[in-house]
């Protein structure tokens, strides 16, 4: 089931078709994804306000006690408050794990552009619910929670939409590089919300979160008005998804020859099914890549959440400070997706290219937490060098190998899987998502040193989960017809 043209598009109609469409798609789907990460921020940037030293700032001018939390925001102000902290945390990602893998049946089943759209628009409304406590003066720990799980259910709509629609406009062949430079969205929107998050951090926290709902909200309508989800759609020709060899024929390959697509490009001859849950766990490699990024993306959301906190607690920085530091590991993880996505291209081993910068990734994690405060200039380069190799490896597999999962040749040309494929796999990986930030609450009264330790073992496990498929690329380079091959 495909929605009406766009609105906005038909002025789009006049001019030069696929190079523009492809480039229109891209622009949309960033600015929307990086509008979703930055209504997620927030709250990393806000923990330290809800709970600060309040006995840095003088007596309690009501009843003059030194009690240190005094100015601190109520339920958050007991000693419990770093659990408190992991609850929000995971009542967001595990609504969110729990919600890809329906979200994922859904994409395939309803127009992409009302999907997204729709989605942008309830995240914005309960992203700007939660900020809305801080003006009403709210503090039971019910109502943010409940926020929480709201948000994480409507935010599943993003992801399965935008990787569906780059993909369907994309072929394999620079798939990594354009979508290792395309996903950088993840990093720009993390900065742009820790940068609005913290503008207003110290003074009405509550525009912490209102601002960037009100951001979302309108990059939803945007696309609801110009997002293509088809190149049929605008009469452009669709990719080609696995490398041709000479008994194929080009046209097999896209579902359609040229001539149908100019002569109906809304009715095609037989539109392919959405493809089904367990059919798409049968695709090689989808296991693989999906527990391997359930490790990856528990490390990464890990910081995601607790970087802020980190900083304020081991380098005494204030809370706008540290917020604006941790963009620093962002900028690391736009460097690192385009360097994954440029080498497993050049190389053909998407697998091969995340174990790498796993391993390496360890060693450095475990450097930073004992180094890493040692100095401003120290600070920034490692978290640079840490954003690089722990998001590198997050931003290939949700993005390149999704798409090329999804478009897989067993598949005979069916694009009806790329929603789905894409739902399990960052399904999966937001279960680790979900597990980090709970683990990092639970352990981090026993010190930091024990939460970078079970980042380094979660970096060597999702490293250890890919080894099938490095040994299955390693045995394509060594054979007579090593090339670029699907998973």
């Amino acid at each position: 089931m495909r929605a009406a043209l766009a609105p906005g598009v038909r002025l789009l109609r006049a001019l030069p078709r696929d190079s523009r469409y492809r480039g229109l798609t891209l622009v949309l789907t960033f600015l929307s994804y990086t509008s979703y990460h930055l209504s997620r921020k927030p709250i990393s940037i806000v923990k330290s306000q809800l709970h600060p030293n309040c006995s840095a700032l003088g007596p309690n001018p009501h009843n003059d006690s030194n009690s240190s939390t005094w100015c601190s925001w109520a339920p958050f102000d007991g000693d419990n408050y770093k659990e408190l902290f992991g609850a929000l945390d995971n009542a967001f990602l595990v609504a969110y794990a729990i919600g890809m893998f329906i979200s994922g049946i859904f994409g395939e089943r309803l127009p992409l552009r009302y999907y997204l759209s729709g989605g942008m628009v309830l995240s914005g409304f309960f992203t700007a619910l939660f900020g809305l406590g801080y003006f009403w003066d709210i503090h039971v720990l019910w109502y943010f929670i409940v926020v929480q799980v709201c948000n994480g259910l409507v935010q599943t709509t993003g992801w399965p939409a935008v990787v569906a629609c780059v993909g369907n406009w994309f072929g394999k062949g620079k798939r990594g590089l354009i979508m290792g430079i395309w996903n950088s969205h993840t990093s720009v929107g993390n900065i742009l919300g820790s940068l609005i998050a913290g503008a207003w951090v110290s003074s009405a926290w509550g525009l912490s979160f209102v601002v960037p709902g009100i951001i979302i909200t309108t990059v939803g309508i945007i696309c609801f008005f110009f997002l293509v989800e088809y190149p049929e759609d605008v009469d452009c020709s669709p990719p080609l998804h696995h490398v041709i060899t000479s008994n194929e024929d080009p046209l097999s390959l896209s579902g359609q020859s040229s001539a149908n697509h100019s002569s109906s490009p809304k009715e095609p001859a037989e539109e392919p099914e959405a493809i089904s849950f367990l059919a798409a766990l049968r695709i090689p490699g989808v296991v693989e890549f999906s527990l391997c990024l359930l490790f990856a993306k528990l490390v990464s959301y890990t910081f995601l959440y607790w970087l802020p906190l980190y900083i304020v607690n081991v380098a005494h920085f204030g809370a706008k400070e540290a917020g604006d530091l941790s963009t620093l590991f962002d900028v690391g993880g736009i460097l690192g997706g385009i360097f994954a996505g440029l080498i497993s291209d050049y190389t053909g081993g998407r697998a091969t290219t995340c174990c790498v910068m796993l391993v390496v990734a360890a060693p450095v994690l475990f450097l930073y937490n004992h180094v890493g405060q040692n100095g401003i200039g120290t600070s920034i380069a490692m978290l640079i060098i840490c954003g690089a190799l722990v998001n590198g490896p997050y931003a290939l597999i949700t993005t390149a190998v999704s798409a090329d999962l999804g478009t897989h040749e067993s598949l005979k040309g069916n694009s009806k899987a790329l929603s789905t494929v894409t739902a399990i796999i960052d399904g999966t990986g937001s279960v680790g998502a979900a597990l980090g930030p709970l683990l990092a609450g639970l352990i981090s009264p026993t010190g930091w040193n024990n939460v970078f330790y079970m980042l380094i073992a979660a970096d060597v496990l999702a490293c250890l989960l890919l080894a099938r498929v490095v040994v299955k690329e390693a045995r394509g380079w060594c054979g007579p017809m090593a090339r670029k091959r699907g998973y």
